[in-house]
């Protein structure tokens, strides 16, 4: 399977383009993100996820391994497809997905086009204990997809505020290092991020054993 292009840019539609790759044009599929990044003559670097079913072979493109490790994530849950996955990335970044799976903010999965409230309230609660996992990729492919970036986000996608998944982390593990529930940690420091995306370590752990006192 190919999880990785490294070529030439050919040519770019509106929702595919073309690679070469040492003399093999690849044709991919990638959300409007993805493909304003792209532009013909010049280089591109792409995870990529191969679907492959009775009737065709198809390449998915992402900037950076966590967006297409989320794309997986998305489509384990029922009901969603690839469409649907990467509507979803379209509005929101792996970081701001991992924080909406946390406070249960199904309002802003259901921004993405095509995903409704019923499908956007599944994808929180059926992902809501693997957070785990998105926070590990987030953590460890943060900034790629930023260096990566360089134009104008798409029209109606939702602009994050940065979001420090590290300091974010570390303030869960000190609340569960406290006997707090992961889950529950998590949901309190990402709404205190909310509320300051810049705060240190030690300022979201004072929020959120705040807001779990109160809870």
């Amino acid at each position: 399977m190919i999880g990785h292009l490294q070529g030439t840019v050919l040519s770019v539609g509106s929702e595919t383009a073309i690679i070469n790759v040492a003399g093999v044009g690849y044709e991919i599929n990638a959300m409007s993100r993805t493909l304003d990044r792209l532009a013909p003559g010049e280089a591109a670097s792409l995870s990529i996820e191969t679907m492959v079913r009775e009737d065709f072979i198809r390449l998915y493109a992402f900037t950076d391994e966590a967006e297409r490790q989320c794309f997986r994530l998305l489509q384990s849950v029922q009901g969603v497809g690839a469409k649907a996955a990467l509507a979803v990335l379209q509005v929101l970044t792996p970081a701001a997905l991992l924080d909406a799976i946390s406070v249960d903010d199904h309002a802003a999965i259901a921004r993405a086009q095509g995903v409704g409230k019923k499908i956007a309230t599944r994808i929180t609660t059926e992902l809501a204990g693997k957070t785990p996992d998105l926070m590990a990729l987030v953590r460890g492919h943060q900034g790629l997809g930023e260096a990566l970036s360089g134009s104008t986000p798409a029209p109606h996608a939702r602009e994050e505020p940065p979001v420090d998944t590290t300091t974010k982390a570390d303030a869960v593990s000190a609340l569960v290092n406290l006997g707090y529930d992961s889950v529950i940690a998590r949901q309190a420091v990402a709404q205190a991020a909310q509320d300051n995306a810049e705060a240190s370590v030690q300022e979201l752990i004072t929020d959120s054993l705040k807001r779990l006192s109160q809870s």
